[in-house]
């Protein structure tokens, strides 16, 4: 596939359509060139490693990696993000909740999985980069609880000791919201329903003074926390027609 000269300056969800996974995967590329030889080499053993462990994972219309090289390239290029770790965190935050099993290379119970996922984490890539996926991790289901009131407590108390792993959940959060208009069928209205509480959770952690980001990105992220709750509500809050 031949891929346009102006692909660093084409929005993601554009390159998406238009160039999918290679599109994406080639805009990655271009973000990590200014990262030493070493560095490129961490970035892309977890990108194999993400592009491995979610290989037959789909996500509405798209190949699953694309959420994943998403995340990653919004933290580079509009958070600014440097750090290698976070970005390798990015890459995997989804490893460990959709498949630990094989991460791990064994089977078990829940929590043992998960443990051993995230210690093959550190092993690979540094205890840091499993503790900032931890963070991000959604426990198991309690089917004594509504599932998203779970999530959004798991949310909210997870980030709050963790300020790295609020810049990752946050570009995740971005591109699950305000790209819901990108899904289909009835995971635009579950996703709305779903996220639209936690925008004022991520309101809240953005503006932080220990939120580890420039200013000028927090504003940045902000309107598009706004952008995201307009398509929730143009989703969610329509008038019900006449009979």
């Amino acid at each position: 596939m031949e891929l346009p000269p102006y692909l660093a300056s084409m929005p993601m969800h554009a390159i998406t359509e238009m160039h999918g996974e290679a599109g994406l995967r080639e805009r990655f590329r271009l973000e990590i060139e200014g990262f030493g030889a070493a560095e490129r080499q961490r970035l892309d053993e977890a990108f194999h490693l993400a592009a491995r462990l979610h290989r037959d994972d789909r996500r509405s219309r798209e190949p699953y990696v694309n959420h994943l090289l998403r995340v990653a390239i919004r933290m580079l290029h509009h958070y600014q993000v440097r750090d290698v770790d976070v970005i390798v965190a990015g890459l995997l935050h989804d490893a460990v909740e959709d498949h630990p099993a094989e991460l791990a290379g064994g089977g078990g119970d829940a929590e043992n999985l998960t443990e051993a996922a995230l210690a093959v984490l550190a092993g690979r890539f540094g205890v840091r980069v499993a503790r900032l996926v931890a963070a991000v991790t959604n426990p198991p289901w309690d089917p004594g609880r509504d599932r998203y009131e779970q999530y959004r407590e798991h949310v909210a108390a997870s980030l709050e000791r963790e300020p790295w792993a609020r810049v990752i959940k946050i570009s995740d959060f971005t591109d699950n919201g305000v790209g819901v208009i990108h899904s289909v069928g009835p995971k635009v209205e579950s996703s709305a329903r779903k996220y639209r509480p936690l925008v004022p959770v991520y309101r809240d952690l953005v503006t932080r003074a220990d939120t580890p980001l420039p200013e000028a990105v927090k504003r940045h992220i902000l309107d598009q926390l706004d952008l995201a709750e307009q398509r929730f509500s143009a989703i969610l809050d329509q008038p019900a027609h006449p009979a």
